[in-house]
């Protein structure tokens, strides 16, 4: 083990004072193959990193109480070379306590500021703010108490198998938050071109030329009315060869012979294959990256392609040059149409019969093509007590999901409507902690801490039985109110884990019924839910027809599909999955990676064809139609996921595998055939 000071020294310029209040962490130790490297950085007082494998880096140990009064941990980084890093930060409590996880990713050849807020460590957030270059900060692990943290860990969590390569200052904690970078430094100019594509990678499909794209989009255009579903569909894209019921005019969900299916509105078998985001997607996050782009669209001409702002991100700009690509060609009037014509020609013609989650679905009801809808709960009234879970004893709660549910008014009685998913993958069931947990930390007073202490007063009666049973010195008046402090014991968890039940059945219940009340006609499809649902959840997920899962695995798990319908006698769904590649110009897989686009056909084949074979899963849904920008999204994603790209130009080798996939999952799913089975080769995912 190496044992070292951080040198702060560069070949370009000496470090500058340090900020205000800025406090070095001391001595660090090397974690794994992390390899320091001499030569001039671009940042000043920076130093070069190279790591051949995930958990190399660096540890710090201090003395206990060394962060209680700090507000922040920071350092400026630039990652070298074309691909993402992903990094983490750990602090802990002693050797062997709790630890608290920050991770983030950076985007290459752009510098940017880490700005760990250490507030977070409260778990009221999952996710922090992008900043530039700076992505996805998310928080995981355990609730930590800066008075007892004594150890740092930084270590990279995901890279490509390129070696990892980046310079960085000293990590600093300080009394308050730093100053945001101003500009980014860009040591190899521009990261996008007009056209939106990565400047820093060349691969075959790469467009090279506005004529190049006018053609390929006018030709679209042009073939749109010819895509047509194979005559085996139904006009719904159901099975014409299985009839289950009689027609009824709304989507339905049925078992037959120990096999779940969908029902189409004629009454036919209906797997569901579908694309999330079939809309004009591709938009760049660009406040503080304006450099990186070598053209910026003009206005008022591409004003269409500019957006300012959204909901948490008041300060934030994007560019869509997805859009940009469509003005450019077809003109500022009518060219949204011309896209919807386009796309739903496209999902034609590989015989996707879903316009699945986050689509311009108002485009899909217009010609009746097949396709689901997000649901928003705002809580206006009852506000969160707890991540994203709402107050649901406020008396206002009520009219909340009333207010929710109205918005399925304008599909009721739509035939093309498959149903509706009332959320997606709550930040709360990410947590290690029980809801009712985590409000009693972070939420000072609210109705449901208040029904908490009622119902724990109802079973204990006095505050001493209470202390007895949870082995921890409380009242009811502090379940009540106040800001919990204390570490809650192993015995508290047996009635915070039973209220939580209360808690979660009380919340999917109101709004399932709020829905009910609104659309008798369609599907609740669930609530997306990131993998198998803790058995603590479950009794308030009763209330939907069929549990959506998002799954970004080699395949569906035939046991998780068991398992769910075990518990809640319903078939699955699968709201996402995908795999990337690193070979078609953007810097990141996403959360499934494989070698080649050729790979990225074969893995969908497998995925979607065992799903099919699943006799307790009725679909799958693809994320998303279109590649994430090279310049990340509002969060910072930036993976080479689509079926087309910025450009619109398809990628053929998965397209292929699509079509072969659904033109026999019918079979597949019938036991008439066999599931495709020749996998490529997984890799290490490569993600922010």
């Amino acid at each position: 083990m190496q044992r070292r000071t951080f040198l702060a020294v560069t070949a370009l310029a000496a470090a500058g004072p340090l900020p205000a209040g800025a406090q070095k962490l001391g001595v660090w130790t090397t974690l794994g193959g992390l390899e320091e490297k001499d030569g001039a950085t671009p940042i000043d007082g920076a130093r070069w990193y190279e790591a051949d494998r995930p958990g190399d880096g660096m540890s710090y140990v201090f003395r206990p109480g060394l962060l209680a009064g700090a507000r922040a941990i920071t350092c400026d980084m630039l990652i070298d070379g074309r691909d993402v890093i992903a990094f983490r930060i750990t602090l802990g409590e002693g050797e062997k306590g709790r630890r608290f996880r920050f991770d983030f990713g950076g985007l290459p050849q752009a510098s940017f500021r880490v700005r760990l807020d250490l507030s977070l460590v409260d778990q009221n957030r999952w996710m922090a703010d992008r900043e530039a270059a700076f992505l996805k900060p998310l928080c995981g692990g355990d609730r930590v108490d800066l008075a007892l943290v004594d150890r740092l860990t930084f270590t990279v969590l995901r890279k490509s198998p390129r070696r990892a390569r980046w310079c960085m200052t000293e990590l600093l904690f300080l009394p308050k938050m730093p100053d945001r970078l101003a500009a980014p430094l860009l040591p190899k100019g521009p990261l996008l071109d007009e056209f939106g594509q990565s400047t820093l990678h060349e691969w075959p499909g790469k467009t090279r030329s506005e004529a190049e794209l006018k053609q390929r989009l006018s030709v679209q255009l042009q073939l749109a009315p010819e895509q047509k579903w194979p005559e085996m569909f139904t006009r719904w894209g159901g099975w014409k060869a299985r009839r289950l019921a009689e027609p009824t005019g709304f989507f339905a969900v049925r078992k037959e012979g120990g096999r779940w299916w969908l029902v189409d509105p004629d009454g036919c078998a209906f797997w569901s294959a579908g694309l999330d985001c079939v809309r004009v997607d591709c938009e760049a996050r660009v406040d503080g990256l304006e450099p990186a782009l070598k053209w910026l669209p003009e206005r008022p001409a591409y004003d269409d392609a500019w957006m300012e702002g959204r909901p948490g991100r008041a300060g934030a700009r994007f560019v869509n040059f997805l859009a940009a690509n469509f003005i450019r060609v077809f003109g500022r009037e009518g060219w949204r149409e011309k896209w919807a014509a386009i796309a739903l020609a496209e999902m034609r013609r590989l015989r996707f019969n879903t316009v699945a989650n986050w689509s311009e679905w108002e485009y899909a009801a217009k010609v009746s093509f097949p396709y689901v809808r997000p649901l928003n709960f705002r809580g206006s009234r009852c506000g969160t007590i707890y991540r994203d879970f709402p107050d649901v004893w406020h008396p206002g709660f009520e009219d909340d999901a009333a207010d929710y549910a109205r918005q399925l008014e304008s599909t009721a009685k739509d035939p093309a409507f498959l149903g509706y998913f009332l959320m997606n993958e709550p930040t709360w069931g990410f947590s290690a902690e029980l809801p009712a947990a985590g409000m009693l930390y972070t939420t000072d007073l609210c109705h449901t801490r208040e029904e908490l202490a009622k119902w724990l007063a109802a079973k204990y009666e006095t505050s001493a039985a209470l202390s007895k049973a949870w082995a921890l010195e409380v009242t009811f008046d502090q379940v009540a109110r106040g800001r919990w402090r204390r570490p809650l014991s192993k015995e508290s968890q047996a009635d915070l884990r039973e209220f939580s039940v209360r808690m979660v059945e009380r919340y999917f219940t109101a709004i399932s019924r709020a829905c009910r009340r609104v659309d008798p006609n369609h599907l609740n499809l669930g609530m997306r839910w990131a993998g198998v649902p803790p058995e603590w959840a479950v009794q308030g997920m009763k209330s939907f027809d069929v549990f959506s899962l998002n799954n970004y695995r080699e395949r569906l798990p035939r046991d998780v599909s068991e398992k769910i319908h075990s518990m809640l006698g319903m078939p699955v769904l699968v709201g996402e999955w995908h795999f990337g590649a690193l070979d078609a110009g953007l810097p990141a897989s996403g959360l499934g990676h494989v070698k080649t686009q050729a790979d990225r056909g074969r893995a969908y084949r497998v995925y979607l064809e065992d799903a099919a074979a699943n006799p307790y899963c009725v679909g799958a849904h693809w994320f998303t139609m279109y590649d994430q920008s090279a310049l990340g999204r509002f969060d910072g994603e930036n993976y080479n996921i689509g079926f087309l790209d910025i450009c619109n130009r398809p990628y053929p080798e998965i397209g292929e595998a699509a079509i072969a996939s659904h033109e026999r999952m019918y079979q597949v799913a019938a036991g008439e055939a066999s599931p495709f089975a020749d996998a490529p080769e997984y890799l290490p995912i490569v993600s922010v």
